[in-house]
């Protein structure tokens, strides 16, 4: 068979064994929609966090675009892998053992402030929404190439796939088809890195092949060659303070990403939050000490496979001309002497590759069989579909529970309360579908606004919310607001506007750090100077770094001290 058949024949079992899970595990009562009965195992909430954390960023963006920048591509490495492990070691538990359901309850409640509670929400709306585009974005990519059809069609059908397991199951629904798609992704990544990495220099472990074979050298040496920076070269592309800046800001901002962070609510326990944050971090080094591999073997074939070829031998490669239909791959003879060429001034040179289909297309360059390319195609897909989804639920709770339930309609009922977060899930995924047919970037920089945005409004918050007793309902509202909002502002001033980056030349994906001081440092400062929180409050702050089980929620302050 095909490639393209191959991919549909996976793509459809794929999405029948979704669709199969989505449907046996529907819930009709709040918990169940919206944290899984708080009863999921930490092995499978492990997993389930693996695949919702590696979005199609990771699977399909990540290694492209270490390919193209290189050493400054372990930002992504350095900034989403250091991050998961602040999230799970200093964050998750406590955050579980506070008890609440979503990011905006925890705030609410800590920060005694229904106001706070709407920033928060705000926040987790603006995150998810930013990050959700991207999924969808990798979505229409992979079903544009390997379906042939073109990326808005390619995104219109993933947003009815994701749609259903997220309206019908919730968070329970989401979770176990998760454990399947992680099971789907980890094998479409490993299996072509394995045989890549054993034809190109005889050894079958990947990490090992990147490290003590000559492909990192030889691949140097072709780059000096075409006029290129060596592949290892520090800082060749970035600054060394936008390197810094952007790896914080993907650290501090995957700590606090709200769809990740409300897996920790799923599990029945502290402790098994924990285990669940070790277990996730075992699954998701998986991948991600494999894709510096990926990113090295996938750019030396591309650069053998294609410079300094005829136009006649490009047009006898069948998977260029299909990647060059997505116009993600473009060729133009600009020289005129009838062979294409690299070159590192993007004026001059007549190759471009986006780096979104460097992963997707290795298997294809590598003359690997047509089933391993549409197991890529199908592990591609359930990236981006896991943490849809999970957004997804994000932005439902947000407005059904933080907003709906907890300030407009308490006495609502259970069914009312699960309609209402359906609801806005079909609203959320049109809106995602919206961005993800026309997107701001690539889909590992859309996902990186979406880290820099949680990392100049949640990350201080949390922080402070957890071990400082003494930060107030004021502090963290002007903080999250101040924060967020130069966030926003140098995003869409420097991306949309054609600002230059005027801060040191720190890029939009970087500047979610500045954002977090700013964040920090007026929180602290406008809390220093306004009323300290209520008593209960502080004493809940102090149990809630104690050993033990769920902290009591705080069950009534005076008037005086609520907005």
């Amino acid at each position: 068979m095909s490639a393209e058949a191959w991919t549909t024949t996976l793509v459809i079992i794929s999405f029948i064994l979704y669709l199969y899970v989505g449907w046996r595990s529907r819930v009709q009562d709040s918990k169940g929609f919206f944290v899984a009965g708080q009863g999921v195992p930490s092995l499978a909430n492990g997993a389930a966090t693996a695949a919702d954390w590696m979005s199609a960023a990771s699977f399909i963006s990540m290694a492209g675009l270490i390919s193209a920048l290189g050493y400054d591509g372990s930002i992504y490495l350095m900034g989403w892998t250091g991050g998961y492990v602040l999230l799970a070691l200093l964050l998750a538990p406590y955050l579980r053992k506070f008890g609440k359901y979503t990011v905006p309850d925890f705030v609410g409640d800590r920060y005694y402030s229904n106001i706070a509670r709407v920033v928060a929400v705000f926040a987790a709306l603006f995150v998810s929404l930013t990050y959700v585009a991207g999924q969808m974005r990798g979505v229409g990519i992979v079903f544009s190439r390997f379906l042939q059809v073109d990326i808005s069609t390619g995104v219109i059908i993933g947003m009815v796939i994701v749609g259903f397991f997220s309206v019908l199951g919730g968070m329970k629904g989401i979770t176990w088809t998760q454990v399947i798609q992680y099971c789907v992704l980890i094998v479409a990544y490993l299996i072509p890195a394995i045989a890549i990495s054993l034809l190109l220099t005889n050894n079958p472990v990947p990490q090992l092949s990147f490290a003590f074979s000559d492909i990192v050298p030889k691949l140097n040496q072709i780059q000096v060659d075409l006029g290129f920076q060596e592949y290892t070269q520090p800082f060749a592309n970035k600054s060394m303070l936008d390197v810094l800046f952007i790896t914080i800001a993907l650290m501090v901002g995957t700590a606090g990403l709200p769809h990740v962070i409300v897996r920790f609510y799923t599990v029945p326990d502290v402790r098994s939050a924990r285990y669940s944050g070790g277990w996730a971090l075992l699954l998701i080094a998986l991948l991600y000490t494999t894709a510096p591999a990926i990113s090295t073997f996938a750019r030396y074939n591309l650069i053998n496979t294609l410079n300094n070829q005829t136009i006649e031998q490009i047009n006898q490669l069948d998977w260029a001309k299909k990647w060059e239909n997505t116009k993600l791959l473009t060729f133009d003879d600009k020289n005129g002497n009838g062979k294409i060429e690299l070159s590192p001034d993007k004026n001059t040179s007549e190759i471009t590759i986006n780096p979104d289909i460097v992963v997707l297309s290795t298997p294809e360059v590598a003359n690997l069989p047509a089933w391993v390319i549409g197991l890529v195609a199908a592990g591609g897909l359930a990236a981006a579909l896991s943490t849809a989804s999970g957004l997804l639920l994000v932005i439902s709770s947000s407005v059904a529970h933080d907003i709906y339930y907890r300030m407009i309609n308490p006495g609502a009922s259970e069914g009312n309360r699960v309609m209402v977060g359906r609801v806005m899930v079909g609203f959320a995924i049109a809106i995602a579908g919206y961005f993800g047919v026309n997107p701001p970037g690539f889909v590992a920089q859309v996902v990186a606004f979406a880290f820099g945005l949680a990392a100049a409004s949640f990350f201080p918050v949390i922080i402070l919310g957890i071990f400082d007793k003494r930060t107030n309902r004021e502090g963290a509202i002007a903080g999250m607001l101040a924060g967020l909002s130069f966030t926003i502002f140098y995003i869409i001033s420097v991306k949309f506007y054609g600002v230059e980056p005027w801060f040191f030349g720190i890029s939009a994906e970087g500047i979610g750090t500045l954002g977090m001081v700013i964040n920090f440092i007026v929180t602290w400062s406008v809390s220093l100077f306004t009323p300290p929180p209520p008593l209960a409050v502080q004493a809940m702050v102090e149990e809630l770094r104690t050993p033990g089980d769920e902290t009591p929620a705080i069950e009534e302050l005076d008037e005086d001290h609520l907005d």
